[in-house]
């Protein structure tokens, strides 16, 4: 019998807590015997929960008990100093210490990286983590990195992004050799600043699939499979993506109530409207993981639903049956020794 996937999540973290993780906790385990979940959490708080979901006694559920949480607006320095025994920290212990594979959490971004920096710390060859993320494309969809845990990257750094991004995307898509392409202002080789210039250099080494510069236009065309940029950038275009889905979802919306006729129009379009929003949902796409680490932590949306949050525990569960860290920690070495002898 093959073992569970045992995944640690921050009950109390979010903008939600407790009435989105353990609906999505619930949902998950009606879809996959193969999880088994640690809630992490004020226990009195998850035991009425579970009881009212009729959950309590559930055989995939173990309860971890944590006195303190992470509020979305505190400053990482303070919840890494002062809350030890909060749900986010306590969950992350429970990756280190092996009692877990994977951590989930729609906490505060900041605190997240930074306590699963300190408790985990980076892999070999690693300067930091990144974030990592999958968003829609005509062909699918593109993993992009850095999301916003580091604002400023050294041309090094972006190397190290573009390989953990590549092996990502192999390991999920089971693609042998991805195509990178990193994010500039221009596709000429003349265009964009130093360290930009510099991190192209060292991706045309032919360690990974490089195919060059790509604009922002890329993400979405589907002919890139990761897109790598610094944290500033990333996370600016990710939010702005964010936003043109939902001016495109009001004005859709908009135009098809502006009177009877175009809401005639729009019962005939429904199928396609339906099929459109799907595509688009970011909720599908909940789930970023944190790379880098020696351990999976995978970040959700601070106002993740429970179908997001649900995904978001899809995703953790994939990363450990591919063995994302320990593949990154592989392929780097094979790369360092290779520089190493040229």
């Amino acid at each position: 019998m093959t073992e569970k996937i045992i995944i640690a999540l921050d009950v109390m973290g979010g903008d939600h807590g407790v009435d989105v993780v353990l609906p999505a906790a619930a949902r998950t385990l009606a879809r996959r015997s193969d999880i088994g979940l640690l809630l992490v959490g004020d226990q009195a708080i998850i035991e009425r929960s579970l009881k009212e979901l009729g959950l309590d006694g559930h055989a995939g559920i173990e309860i971890q008990h944590a006195s303190q949480r992470v509020e979305m607006d505190e400053l990482a320095s303070h919840a890494l100093r002062f809350k030890k025994d909060s749900s986010m920290r306590v969950a992350i212990n429970m990756v280190k210490e092996g009692r877990a594979q994977a951590c989930v959490s729609a906490g505060n971004t900041g605190a997240l990286m930074a306590t699963a920096r300190y408790v985990l710390k980076t892999l070999p060859g690693i300067d930091r983590p990144a974030i990592c993320t999958s968003l829609p494309s005509m062909k699918g969809h593109t993993w992009m990195l850095d999301l916003g845990a580091n604002i400023d990257s050294t041309a090094e750094q972006l190397f190290q992004f573009a390989l953990m991004g590549s092996v990502l995307a192999s390991a999920l898509d089971h693609v042998e050799a991805p195509r990178v392409g990193l994010l500039n202002v221009g596709e000429e080789e003349m265009k964009g600043n130093e360290t930009v210039k510099e991190a192209a250099g060292l991706l045309s080494s032919g360690a990974l699939n490089y195919i060059g510069f790509v604009e922002g236009t890329d993400v979405y065309c589907g002919d890139v499979d990761v897109v790598v940029c610094d944290g500033f950038v990333g996370n600016i275009s990710l939010k702005t993506s964010e936003g043109v889905a939902k001016m495109i979802a009001h004005f859709i919306k908009k135009e098809f109530t502006r009177n009877i006729f175009t809401r005639i129009a729009a019962l005939f379009a429904l199928p396609v409207l339906k099929a459109f929003r799907r595509q688009i949902d970011p909720r599908r796409y909940n789930g970023a993981s944190l790379l880098g680490l020696r351990g999976s932590v995978i970040k959700s949306h601070g106002g993740a639903d429970v179908l997001a949050f649900a995904n978001a525990i899809d995703v953790a569960a994939e990363v450990v049956e591919q063995n994302v860290p320990e593949r990154i920690k592989s392929r780097l070495q094979v790369i360092l020794s290779e520089r190493q002898a040229g």
